[in-house]
């Protein structure tokens, strides 16, 4: 809600006493007029006091206790403070209600005090304590009324004072709200809202100035989220003693002296003589002296004693090995200067970014420092609290966009450039061996160098001896790059030498490869399509502000591809070169495509760039086209579908180096059903669904759930096990009878089964339940047509079309009932070409209507629609079996050869597919 900054000469206990005399005090709380309408808070009330060098902090808070929610929440009051930054005074805790007054202090009732280092797991020890107080008795309906205060006085800021409150903007659900900040009118002092500043009003009076606002302020103005920093608003009040920029430098200076405060022939000498040793070049040393602080040295931050600006001592740092921001810049300016490089501290925010000039002059509008260095004209900015940092990137540049350099003389921010880094942040290559298929998975390696905060994250995990966090991560990283791997194989090391974590993987991954316009194709880009760039700038007050692209990150990309049949007859498509720069990223490809491997590096710097508001639509405009031009790998013409090319490999090496990875995956852990799960999937699309089964009995037995037992269930099913198939249908239904799927499956093996009536009684229960008609229509219909009560099947059917004439689904569900039971195909083929008309994948669709051209004796008809389907699901197994009885039906040499083929096909794709279409008549 609120800070002020310094040290307060204050004990490790709250002190109690009435408020102060300064203090205005807020409306009292009439609780016999409170409705249910009246806001949760009743009051909030901040008033701030600066006089000389001190700042005294008042806060009242009345809540009203309205449920169980706010009991629960409110039950135990806590103040947080840091003893050495100041007094913690309580004025009054008690309860409101009905008129009465229960005083919780009364007596010897007071605080207890916690101690409770909550940042530690950040590298911070800020010693805060906290006084705690359990209400007893407090009940719904209720007000719990807080009043405290904190004094603050700081040595370290020689005199000046700041202070800084939070703002409250509707729709806050606050009663009675107020920032009121005052001072001796005598005093130096420069106050600014960065919002809404004519909500605030200035008075003198009684010897003083003050500013007095109400809360809540109407409601914050709503930003963009993708604008630049400079334009979103700051909802903060601050006042400052700080005369300006210059003044807030000559103060802390002083406190980064670094004459004598490395002992000669102490360790710390030594240290910085072994570097003077290794090199008289000043950058090479300026390297060193940076990887020595920031490798050999931890981060801590200590806020204690003074610590949120008096830095420890070099030798102090160097003898502990643990510093914060403050530590670690002194350190390493020290070291500079030993070694004859031009170097001062500079501070920093995190997080304004360009909008830190708004602020008023002030320690307190920082919160990091850094180093300042020079050499050879050029301005190096180093940061001891990084990781990894190595000569070539001494010129890189963090995105703070400004900085306070603490040399004397200074009297402005000094602008810093936003700029990528020397080397990428996220550097990947990946190799994918495609050789054995294109329709096959393929074996992958990786190797992934991160810098910054992903490789700080990754080592962190890491430390923490967490193995399987660790593998989440590393998937995580190079999921959708690398075409969702199974890895069996991962590593994560720190290399010194680079400075980067590096991963090493291995396993599989699927590149989707997919027919398209008579052509298998690869979409290869891995960047352009990640581009986002969809600013709002509809509304009218925000068409002037440009768009921000985001984080700066430096990314390098590199694919590589080995191609079946030494990549003969391979082409691309799309963009080989991209323009410098789309969405505000900035971009450069290289591509090669020789000797059986397709090569594609691209490298992308982000976050550098602004959009002007002009400009947004071209840029959009140039990024779609962009996307619409991916750069895609064609096979060649006549690429043999998957089933031809498992057929031909058999148990060749090939098939057997890829099924080796599954095997391994399983090896490393046989109780984990993923590994047989990717099996079984790798076995049923080389067409070994007996294999498949077998592992798909292993993923029941160690991870039974609905999905285990149904893919088993089809699978028994296909392969002719009807009972094995019930048995699966009826514990998948046990273990959800919620579940559609499990459902659908369980009623259809029943009707198999020869259990129409329970079948039926099934269907007819989830109907009277609200189950989803037109689903349980189609189900119900094939339940009759398979006891011989085809017309009662078609009667459900029409019911529920008459019901919801218009739906897809249903118009198909009824052609291929009227085509698999050779009734009424006229009427039939209307519905088809209807549902074609209303969808956007057509393909089961076709499928249905050239079954019911088929029963008509219409081949030619039927062999369009059966092309047509398969030329938007190549793998259909219907369409493929159906095509081959067409084509054997109109004969001639060519057709008959085709129908081999795609009969074939469709037995390896699913084996029961002859089984199933001869119930109803249908045979090669």
């Amino acid at each position: 809600m609120l800070l002020a900054a310094g040290t307060a000469w204050a004990g490790e206990k709250p002190l109690y006493a009435p408020v102060p005399a300064w203090v205005v005090p807020a409306p009292a709380v009439d609780t016999a007029k409170l409705t249910d309408g009246d806001p949760l808070v009743l009051v909030l009330d901040q008033q701030i006091r600066l006089d000389g060098d001190t700042s005294q902090v008042y806060v009242e808070t009345a809540t009203r206790i309205a449920n169980t929610q706010i009991l629960a929440q409110a039950g135990t009051i806590q103040l947080p403070w840091v003893p050495d930054k100041g007094d913690l005074i309580v004025h009054a805790a008690e309860i409101l209600r009905a008129g009465e007054r229960i005083d919780l202090l009364a007596g010897e009732a007071r605080f207890s005090v916690l101690r409770r280092e909550q940042m530690l797991e950040q590298g911070q020890v800020n010693g805060v304590l906290t006084a705690t107080m359990a209400v007893q008795g407090l009940r719904v309906g209720d007000v719990l009324r807080v009043a405290f205060s904190v004094s603050t006085r700081d040595p370290a800021l020689k005199g000046r004072v700041q202070g800084y409150a939070g703002l409250v903007a509707g729709p806050a659900p606050v009663k009675f709200g107020r920032l009121r900040l005052q001072w001796p009118a005598g005093m130096k002092v420069k106050w600014k809202s960065h919002v809404q500043t004519a909500a605030f009003k200035f008075t003198t009076a009684g010897g003083n100035d003050e500013v007095v606002a109400s809360m809540p302020l109407s409601k914050l103005a709503e930003i963009p989220a993708d604008a630049p920093q400079r334009f979103k608003l700051l909802p903060l009040v601050e006042v400052t003693s700080f005369g300006g920029w210059g003044d807030v430098v000559n103060v802390m200076t002083p406190l980064y002296a670094t004459k004598g405060t490395i002992v000669p022939g102490s360790p710390l000498a030594a240290e910085v003589a072994k570097i003077a040793a290794q090199s008289k070049d000043p950058r090479t040393r300026a390297a060193l002296a940076l990887r020595l602080v920031q490798d050999e040295v931890r981060y801590l931050y200590n806020g204690m004693e003074g610590g949120n600006y008096v830095p420890q001592t070099p030798e102090q740092t160097w003898s502990l090995r643990y510093g914060d921001c403050k530590a670690k810049t002194l350190l390493l300016t020290a070291i500079l200067h030993e070694l004859g490089v031009d170097a001062v501290p500079a501070m920093v925010s995190t997080t304004l970014g360009d909008l830190l000039p708004e602020r008023l002059p002030s320690p307190g509008a920082f919160d990091h420092v850094i180093v300042r260095a020079q050499i050879g004209g050029q301005v190096l900015w180093l940061d001891g609290t990084a990781q990894g940092a190595r000569i070539d990137d001494l010129g890189d540049v963090p995105p703070y966009r400004h900085a306070l350099p603490m040399r004397p003389g200074t009297t402005a921010l000094e602008a810093m450039p936003l700029k990528g880094n020397a080397r990428p942040d996220f550097d990947l290559d990946i190799e994918v061996d495609s050789s054995a298929g294109l329709s096959l998975p393929a074996p992958v390696k990786l190797r992934l160098a991160l810098r910054g905060q992903q490789s700080e994250l990754l080592r962190m995990i890491q430390a923490m001896g967490d193995p399987d966090k660790l593998d989440a991560m590393v998937d995580l990283l190079v999921d959708e790059i690398a075409w969702s791997p199974t890895l069996v194989s991962r590593s994560v090391a720190y290399d010194a030498a680079s400075g980067a974590t590096v991963i090493t993987a291995s396993g599989m991954s699927y590149p989707d490869w997919a027919d398209k316009d008579g052509r298998v194709r690869l979409e290869a880009d891995r960047t352009v399509g990640d581009i986002d760039f969809a600013p709002d700038r509809a509304r009218p007050s925000w068409r002037d502000i440009p768009v921000a692209t985001g984080d700066v990150e430096n990314r390098r990309v590199a694919l590589r591809i080995r191609l079946p049949g030494a990549g003969e007859g391979f082409t691309l498509d799309g963009d080989q070169v991209l323009p410098p720069a789309l969405g505000g990223v900035e971009l450069k490809r290289s591509v090669l495509l020789a000797d059986g491997w397709l090569t594609i590096e691209d490298r992308s710097v982000k976050g550098t760039r602004e959009i002007a508001p002009a400009d947004i639509p071209a840029e959009r405009g140039r990024l779609n086209v962009a996307k619409s031009r991916r750069l895609t790998a064609i096979a060649p013409a006549g690429y043999p579908p998957r089933w031809r090319l498992a057929a031909a490999l058999k148990d060749g090496p090939g098939l057997q180096r890829l099924r080796a990875i599954y095997d391994q995956k399983i090896a490393d852990d046989p109780t984990d059903a993923d590994g047989y799960t990717k099996r079984a999937w790798f076995l049923e699309r080389i067409g070994d669904h007996a294999g498949a089964l077998k592992d798909l009995d292993m993923v029941v037995t160690l991870a039974p759930s609905v999905d285990a037992y149904l893919e088993r269930g089809a699978k028994r099913f296909a392969l002719g096990n009807q009972r094995g198939a019930l048995a699966d249908a009826q514990e998948a239904y046990d273990l959800d009878s919620a579940s559609d799927a499990a459902f659908g499956f369980l009623v259809d093996q029943l009707s198999r089964d020869g259990g129409t009536d329970e079948a039926l009684g099934m269907v007819e229960e989830r109907l009277n339940a609200g189950g989803k008609r037109e689903a349980l229509a189609s189900l119900k219909a094939d339940v009759l047509a398979r006891a011989g009560r085809v017309t009662e099947g078609l009667a459900a059917l029409d019911e529920a079309i008459a019901a919801k004439p218009g739906l897809p689904a249903l118009l198909n569900s009824r052609c291929w009932f009227k085509g698999t039971n050779n009734v009424e195909l006229a009427s039939a083929l209307k519905d088809c070409t209807r549902a074609i008309e209303l969808v956007d994948d057509s393909s089961p669709v076709l499928d249905s209507r050239g079954l019911i051209y088929f029963r008509m004796g219409r081949m030619e008809e039927a062999l369009a629609d059966f092309d047509a389907a398969l030329e938007q699901n190549p793998e259909m197994a219907a369409s493929l079996f159906m095509r081959g009885i067409v084509r054997r039906r109109i004969g001639g040499a060519e057709n008959l050869k085709a129908a081999e083929d795609d009969l074939a096909g469709a037995r390896a794709i699913s084996p029961g597919v002859d089984a199933r279409y001869a119930q109803w008549g249908i045979k090669p």
